[in-house]
């Protein structure tokens, strides 16, 4: 009986690793074709507003806010809103006011917006009434981006069909060794799964590093109200406008987004609420994802069967591993030196938090507590 479990668990450890190593294949793949893709023409540079929700102050807001006032782009509008008349981030915000009187910024404080569970799509409840233009543009605030952002990001409504467009973004350290491991996470396990579920399946959810629409195709699918019942507001919105026939485009453009978690329980609250919003949001999916996670299982695998094949399997897990770290390295943080040391610990850290969605049935996110319930629907923590 030992010897057929064993059997068994052998069995399943190359299966699975097996499969890991054909992902963690792809995944180098991805990264390659995105980095040599061809860039679109500009066809039309169509007005826009940018929407930038405000919580806090955090590091290096003003120079991530202040990019978004230096775009390289004919006709835009910017607006900063909090619901908290005093939330210290606004400062920053009429700061940029001062400093660029040529750009159309506005400053929503406070005012009047329907309540709902989602934080962030009650404050942009609160700003939606100022917006002037079209094409609206929802971006973080802990993004950063260059002068031709929005060039990109407009090219993409070139396509008549396209309702909504997103961004890849790379993670950038804060400062310190726990932000360092943030972004790698970010940089070789989460962006390089996209490329790879781009290959698989069309692209049906957005990021909130860039949450791009149409704003009669937002008016089609309910508005925001139609977001503010879930965690995910931003994968509801890819998926809303799917199902109302429009296509989501993944603009040929790189954010970069300031890895802020400084400590380790905050940076581990923060991941496990992104695994819990996947495995509420799409449980099949995050199931799925179990294989993204080779270097650990292989490791496991090598150590419960210690068979000559296992040992081989990990041995090309960590092979391929450090193509990931290097191809991922060039395509979202190029000029950064290769940190091997980071592998192990990210693999490791990464595969743990999967695990504790499993668990966290309460989800931590700017400072509150709220619940996932099944399909990513939030409610506040009693």
């Amino acid at each position: 009986m030992a010897f057929k479990l064993r059997g068994a668990v052998a069995l399943a450890g190359y299966a699975l690793t097996a499969a890991g190593l054909a992902y963690t294949a792809a995944e180098v793949v991805g990264m390659r074709r995105f980095r040599n893709r061809s860039a679109r023409p500009v066809q039309s540079q169509p007005p826009v507003t940018i929407l930038k929700p405000l919580h806090g102050d955090e590091p290096q807001l003003y120079e991530n806010l202040r990019s978004f006032c230096k775009q390289s782009y004919p006709r835009y509008q910017v607006i900063f809103g909090s619901r908290d008349e005093r939330d210290p981030a606004l400062e920053v915000a009429r700061r940029l006011v001062r400093e660029f009187p040529d750009v159309d910024i506005c400053v929503v404080a406070g005012g009047p917006a329907p309540h709902c569970a989602n934080p962030k799509v009650e404050n942009l409840q609160g700003m939606i009434g100022q917006v002037k233009h079209g094409i609206l543009v929802i971006v973080d605030s802990d993004i950063r981006v260059g002068a031709d952002y929005l060039s990109a990001v407009a090219g993409a409504f070139a396509d008549p069909n396209t309702g909504a467009a997103t961004c890849l973004y790379a993670g950038v350290p804060g400062g310190g060794t726990v932000t360092e491991l943030g972004a790698a996470v970010v940089n070789e396990h989460f962006m390089p799964s996209v490329l790879v579920a781009m290959m698989i399946e069309p692209l049906t959810y957005c990021f909130g590093a860039t949450m791009a629409v149409r704003r009669d195709v937002l008016d089609t699918i309910g508005g925001l109200a139609a977001l503010g019942a879930h965690i995910a507001d931003d994968f509801m919105l890819g998926k809303l406008v799917s199902e109302a026939g429009f296509s989501v485009a993944l603009c040929p453009y790189i954010v970069r987004m300031t890895v802020a978690d400084s400590a380790l329980e905050s940076l581990w609250l923060h991941h496990v609420r992104w695994q819990r919003t996947v495995l509420a949001a799409r449980p099949r999916g995050f199931a799925g994802s179990l294989v993204t996670y080779n270097l650990p299982l292989a490791a496991i695998s090598a150590v419960l069967s210690q068979t000559p094949i296992a040992g081989a399997m990990l041995a090309a897990a960590v092979a391929l591993r450090v193509m990931v770290h290097d191809e991922a390295r060039k395509t979202f943080a190029p000029g950064v030196e290769l940190s091997p040391w980071l592998i192990p610990v990210a693999d490791a850290f990464a595969f743990a938090t999967w695990l504790g969605a499993f668990f966290a049935k309460d989800v931590t996110w700017r400072g509150e507590r709220f619940t996932v319930a099944p399909g990513g629907r939030l409610e506040m923590s009693s």
